[in-house]
């Protein structure tokens, strides 16, 4: 009889629905409100709070490796917001040791003077959304802050004491040749990141640039991007853990290795998503989890008996195979073979003859013991998604978007 899996890591996701401007390939759920707009502070953190403890007795006792706040843009929120927020949370949930409390922050002069506040709030990771250092890339991004901001916000989050700090960075831009491509990485390399995501510009659905798309690069420019980036990135000491994250030693990202590795979390915010397992006989139900998308209708749902879910839904049996393949097979190191079996209730040995062909294509590493995907895997991973699991998901090349997931 196969042993039930444990209870897998719990982590908290917080998400902040607004932002200064939508930028054209967004397609999060985030909502431009314009310079100097007020925001909904007090009302959005008592129903942030409202919608963690009506989650609660789903969590109880379970301790938290990771908190990430989302967005839109979080930083628009003032220090004190987050230290509310971050106390409320340590007094309903234990936290880990060592607990990955990360902000995502814009590098615009209009949040910069916060990072300080942010600090003393106990946020211990910042996560910068520079996505180039090239104000003409920037411009066409629709981004609002300039390549001096952005430099100028990686040096006041060291003033401030942050020593774990991601910088979000985009590739494959608009205009952009792989010389420029490459300066980008130069600059960042140049201010020490501990964390660095390096991602492809994809044209999301509902999104501005779906609708009206740039001129993007060609694929052999692309190509060269990638492997001459990946190089350097290597060489400057950052090395490649997942698709499109690198991290010096001891500083990966652990909300995201909890995505990855198909651990729970609870999602609370204007959108905001979660995945959870409960033991059912011998097995982990797991289920979805999403609330109310829009602001103001969430807003509203403060005082409301129906709460702010939005929907749930069950990984059903026959799912599960794609759902934890589609993560873990991200990580360059892969996952033992027993958390597959673990996972997807599926015994290792009806998956052999899939695997076979995959290693046989060169999409998987030669490790019976381990789900690694080859480098090659990892630039072709939907066609190996298509191989091993039952449900395919079509053969286009794989992107190295970003998840939200998160940076």
């Amino acid at each position: 009889m196969r042993e039930m899996a444990p209870l897998p890591p719990l982590a908290l996701y917080v998400h902040v629905p607004w932002c200064v401007r939508k930028c054209p390939y967004c397609d999060f759920n985030s909502h431009g409100v314009g310079h100097g707009a007020e925001l909904p502070e007090a009302a959005y953190l008592e129903a942030l709070i409202a919608d963690l403890d009506a989650d609660l007795p789903l969590v109880r006792h379970r301790e938290l490796v990771s908190i990430f706040i989302g967005g839109g843009t979080p930083s628009l929120m003032s220090a004190d917001f987050y230290r509310r927020l971050v106390n409320a949370v340590k007094r309903r949930l234990p936290l880990a040791s060592g607990c990955e409390i990360t902000l995502e922050a814009n590098p615009g002069t209009l949040e910069r003077g916060r990072f300080a506040g942010y600090r003393a709030a106990g946020i211990n990771r910042l996560s910068l959304g520079v996505q180039s250092f090239q104000d003409a890339q920037l411009h066409s991004l629709g981004r609002i802050h300039s390549g001096d901001d952005a430099m100028a916000a990686v040096q006041e989050a060291r003033q401030a004491d942050f020593d774990n700090l991601n910088l979000d960075l985009m590739h494959g831009l608009p205009g952009q040749t792989s010389e420029l491509a490459l300066d980008d990485l130069d600059r960042a390399l140049s201010l020490s990141p501990e964390h660095l995501s390096w991602y492809q510009l994809t044209l999301e659905p509902n999104t501005e640039f779906h609708s009206s798309p740039p001129m993007l690069p060609e694929e052999e420019v692309l190509w060269d991007i990638q492997d001459l980036g990946h190089e350097k990135l290597q060489d400057a000491g950052l090395a490649r853990y997942e698709i499109s994250a690198y991290a010096r030693q001891g500083r990966r990202a652990q909300h995201n290795l909890n995505y990855w590795q198909f651990g729970d979390y609870l999602g609370i915010g204007a959108g905001a998503h979660g995945k959870l397992s409960k033991p059912e006989g011998d097995s982990l139900r797991i289920e979805r989890r999403w609330k109310i998308r829009q602001p103001t209708s969430y807003l509203r749902r403060l005082h409301d008996l129906r709460g702010f879910i939005a929907g749930s839904q069950p990984i059903v049996e026959h799912e599960l195979p794609l759902e934890f393949a589609m993560n873990a097979l991200r990580l360059v190191e892969g996952v033992p073979i027993s958390s597959w079996e673990a996972y997807t209730g599926r015994e290792a040995t009806q998956l052999a003859n899939r695997l076979m062909s995959a290693r046989e294509k060169g999409l998987l590493v030669q490790d019976s013991d381990r789900l690694q995907t080859s480098l090659q895997g990892l630039l072709f991973l939907n066609d190996l998604l298509t191989l091993i699991s039952d449900d395919p998901i079509g053969n286009a090349r794989h992107s190295s978007t970003r998840e939200r997931l998160t940076s």
